[in-house]
């Protein structure tokens, strides 16, 4: 259903009675059940929940009341976000039953909107690198990507069309390529991080994962802050200069190879290629294949600086506990106590010159495309190639990997398209042109129905 169907259309079906929000949650309860056991995608589930939630907006569906955004729609949690309902275990043994008595702010955004939350899915060790048990459902041999993986195969599976990630590295993008759907990692602070694990202060990115590309506009705006209190967002967004493309031009697109496209397989750039040659054809579309600023070849080693430093100085009790974290949390703590204040201050002021850099780049496009990851997963316990996804993490803007390339061996990896920061609306005019246009896929990737 939820492969099938986007939650615009859930919703139309609500309304003329053709599908009822108890089938809605039923559809989601089954696909758990048939594909959970093996693929590992939830730690926490509520059945019961679900069947009650959904009444109560049968209920609101009679009464003929309208329907918030995202109301009767089952949603996945990653489980680095406080809920009321569930534990908050963060992926490591030393949380495990740990439950915070609050809802994040995102969680409550989607409790507002009518979302019912399905469970928590499961995450990397406090959202880092550690593999964790999810299965790529295209292939179980391979990674399913990093640490929202839970929630992007809990929507590649169809077991909910939307789940919230998060992104310090490139745990939504990277995913998003490996299992076949939509990832969006919004400009840095567009959605709210109180009440959800912290890492590293100016790094982590909350996002969220859909099936239909129509979703990810509904989404955001269910997500996202609002009012003259988050004053840098608020004024950005109400510039309808930089959320909208000028009428009397064709979209300015932006191809960047970046400095891992040297880590790239051959056939992951013949595709992208192909992609590139195609969007020249459309006379509304103008693309430029473009340089980003030098300086952004630094970025790997300034953003390993600052994450490595953050995660010595947050997780530094659970050090003490060596025998309870992963072996690859504990290099990266023992690295970041090696780092010094000023290094660490440096790497910041790096970042800070970095994001300036590439917001005055992008002025100059309505966005850049380029490869979501080096190509399809790697086999698991094997490290990604290294790809651009933290790039654009480092500077904050907002990024979409979309599911358009397909691997010689049938796998799936993404298309990234990137925009300036805070112009996240003009990206999703961007999805709408490309959509309408099919440049885009408007469903998910293929998979079992």
């Amino acid at each position: 259903m939820f492969r099938k169907y986007s939650i615009t259309e859930i919703h139309q079906k609500f309304e003329s009675g053709k599908l009822d929000p108890v089938d809605v949650a039923k559809e989601c309860i089954d696909r758990f059940n048939r594909f959970d056991p093996l693929i590992h995608a939830w730690v926490c589930f509520d059945p019961d929940s679900l069947i009650k939630s959904a009444l109560k907006v049968r209920e609101i569906i009679l009464a003929k009341n309208p329907l918030r955004s995202l109301e009767g729609i089952p949603v996945g949690i990653k489980d680095v976000f406080n809920t009321v309902d569930f534990p908050t275990q963060m992926g490591s043994n030393l949380w495990e039953n740990f439950t915070p008595g609050n809802d994040a702010r995102t969680v409550y955004y989607l409790k507002n909107s009518g979302a019912i939350i399905a469970g928590k899915t499961i995450t990397a060790e406090f959202a880092v690198h550690a593999l964790n048990d999810t299965i790529n459902p295209h292939n179980p041999e391979l990674t399913p990507g990093t640490s929202s993986s839970g929630s992007a195969v809990s929507v590649a599976l169809g077991m909910v069309p939307l789940a919230l990630g998060t992104q310090t590295g490139g745990s939504i993008i990277r995913p998003a390529s490996f299992c076949g759907v939509y990832g969006f990692k919004p400009s840095f602070g567009l959605l709210p991080r109180t009440g959800s694990l912290k890492t590293t202060d100016s790094l982590d990115t909350i996002g969220f994962f859909v099936s239909h590309p129509s979703d990810l506009r509904r989404s955001l705006e269910v997500l996202r802050v609002r009012g003259p209190n988050f004053p840098f967002s608020y004024q950005a967004l109400k510039d309808t200069n930089r959320q909208n493309k000028p009428t009397n031009r064709p979209w300015k697109i932006g191809f960047v190879k970046t400095h891992t496209w040297q880590y790239a397989h051959n056939y992951a750039k013949e595709c992208l290629i192909n992609f590139v040659e195609k969007l020249a054809l459309n006379k509304n579309i103008e693309v430029t294949e473009t340089n980003i600023p030098l300086e952004m070849e630094r970025a790997h080693d300034i953003h390993a600086t600052i994450y490595d430093k953050s995660l010595a100085y947050y997780f530094k009790e659970e050090f003490q506990t060596e025998n309870k974290i992963s072996e690859i949390m504990q290099e990266m703590i023992i690295r970041g106590e090696t780092i010094t204040t000023e290094k660490y201050h440096s790497a910041l002021e790096s970042q800070n010159h970095l994001i300036n850099e590439m917001d005055s780049f992008l002025t100059n496009f309505d966005a850049v495309i380029c490869l979501s990851t080096a190509g399809a997963a790697p086999k698991r316990n094997v490290l990604e190639n290294p790809d651009s996804a933290l790039m654009w993490t480092l500077t904050h803007l907002p990024a979409i990997s979309a599911p358009l390339f397909t691997s010689p061996n049938g796998e799936p990896f993404g298309l990234q398209i990137v925009t300036r920061k805070y112009n996240d609306h003009l990206l999703m005019n961007l999805i709408d042109f490309m959509m309408e246009g099919e440049l885009i896929p408007k469903h998910p990737y293929p998979f079992i129905e």
